[in-house]
């Protein structure tokens, strides 16, 4: 099995290793290393500042191809988020205290596993098992530690939600009718806010009904819930999947489910997005939902200003074909069944679901169908594509044209 070295630049490693080939994250993303499957493991060495620069795309990306990268995207992002009270972080910090002068910061450099100065090991054997990072340097400071005991007795679920969101998951209605079926089973259910994640440690269970982003509150609340050992929805491997259309366009590529035909977009392919995919076009951010980071080009004047304009956020972007439909389809998915099925219209006047102009919203009706009614090519086409993230709580949006269904997103 050979490996794959991403570095920024090709000098970064001028070294040669047996079995291994060395390429820049430029080549892997885009040029000829990006289909190549004759490697299955990327050690991905690249810089990481952000979830949307190219270190953390390699990653995402290896994912997506069926390739085994290291550091995943998940390590990545946690590397950047705030440490929860698992069980490893609290064995390196009692480490660290072992070893570190008191009132004083430690830092280390590990190096796959290794000290580089082979002062202390055994945390840097414990740092490469927690974060997964093959180059790291780490700051370590003592603190106290908050962590609540799990209550005992009758089973508990938190559920996370934001009264403040402008188009929140679940509205007060559904709410109470959570808590009303929670009752009934005989639960325990509470509603949480942002500012309860040192609570999480009362419950068996987390709801999110808060709209999920990377680098956000809601992702660190999936990762302390999960670390905690409690069973949550969305879970953190599911955010960070459906978090990046970029990620769910290779992977449903990848096992030949149908999406619009799509250009993922970098600056040095703008000028192939027209020719590829005609006039007008749709382009959208890695992370956006609900009809937002999603934009139609009309005219080549409109599609330059727009795509530059994105791919100052972004190393990379997806442009699709316009395909324009009275309604969108929408699966949800739960442990890898069809809950419920409904149709989303396009808001009157406009080509998407949710229409934003200045502080005003205005949206689509939405007709709600027994599954039986959808056609059966709907179904099966979302089963496949939410059994590809996980057995969670999924909605997928299709289109059918004509006797074909094209995946939108998840």
């Amino acid at each position: 099995m050979k490996s794959l070295i991403v570095v920024n630049r090709q000098e970064d490693w001028p070294h040669e290793i047996p079995g291994a080939a060395v390429t820049t994250a430029k080549s892997y993303l885009t040029g000829p290393a990006a289909n190549n499957d004759q490697y299955r493991q990327v050690l991905n060495l690249c810089r990481c500042a952000r979830a949307d620069d190219a270190g953390f795309y390699v990653s995402l990306l290896a994912e997506a191809r069926g390739q085994r990268p290291l550091p995943t995207a998940k390590a990545l992002e946690d590397l950047h988020a705030h440490p929860a009270n698992a069980p490893a972080v609290r064995e390196i910090e009692a480490l660290a205290a072992q070893s570190a002068p008191a009132g004083k910061a430690l830092e280390i450099e590990v190096y796959f596993g290794a000290d580089a100065k082979s002062e202390r090991d055994a945390l840097a054997e414990r740092l490469f098992a927690h974060a997964k990072a093959p180059l790291l340097r780490a700051t370590l400071r003592r603190r106290r530690s908050g962590a609540a005991a799990r209550r005992s007795g009758r089973p508990s679920l938190a559920i996370l939600y934001n009264a403040d969101a402008p188009l929140p998951p679940s509205n007060r209605n559904a709410l109470d009718g959570f808590l009303r079926a929670a009752k009934a089973l005989g639960m325990r259910a509470e509603i949480l806010d942002k500012q309860a994640i040192d609570r999480l440690g009362e419950f068996d269970a987390l709801f999110l009904r808060d709209t999920t982003f990377l680098d956000h509150y809601t992702y660190r609340f999936a990762t302390r819930a999960a670390d905690l050992g409690l069973v949550v929805i969305d879970d953190p491997d599911s955010i960070l999947q459906c978090n990046n259309k970029v990620y769910l366009n290779e992977l449903l590529t990848r096992h030949r489910i149908p999406v619009p035909r799509t250009v993922m977009v970098h600056r040095d392919n703008i000028d192939t997005i027209a020719p590829t995919l005609g006039m007008p076009v749709v382009l959208k951010e890695p992370g956006g939902g609900f009809s937002t980071g999603v934009h139609k080009a009309n005219d080549a004047a409109e599609l330059d200003k727009l795509v530059r304009r994105m791919l100052d956020k972004s190393e990379l972007i997806i442009a699709q074909e316009y395909m324009p439909t009275d309604f969108d389809w929408r699966v949800t998915v739960l442990d890898r069944r069809a809950l419920f099925v409904c149709k989303y219209f396009m808001a009157p006047g406009h080509w998407q679901v949710h229409k934003y102009e200045s502080d005003a919203h205005s949206e689509g009706k939405t007709l709600a169908l027994s599954i039986g009614e959808a056609p059966s090519v709907v179904i099966d086409t979302a089963l496949r594509a939410a059994n590809l993230i996980g057995d969670g709580l999924y909605g997928v949006d299709l289109k059918l044209v004509g006797e074909r269904c094209y995946v939108i997103e998840i």
